[in-house]
């Protein structure tokens, strides 16, 4: 899938996968498109809420061996 930039958050743990893409998310366009990469698992659930919350859109989500991918489009 495309994306317009990249999020490595491998490693961190809550909160900090969220306040990075949030970070992120500010610096971008309407309509721009970035992909997460994660291993919290936590992240699956924090990353459901803030897009319910915000209005940003999950694209694409998926898991491979522990680590979480995430297409996110910025409202």
């Amino acid at each position: 899938m495309h994306c317009d930039f990249e999020l490595d958050t491998t490693g961190l743990h809550c909160p900090l996968p969220l306040l990075r893409l949030k970070k992120i998310l500010n610096g971008m366009e309407s309509g721009q498109v970035v992909q997460v990469i994660a291993t919290d698992p936590a992240s699956v659930l924090d990353f459901g809420v803030f897009s319910d919350q915000t209005g940003n859109q999950i694209l694409e989500q998926r898991e491979e061996e522990g680590v979480f991918y995430y297409w996110i489009k910025k409202k």
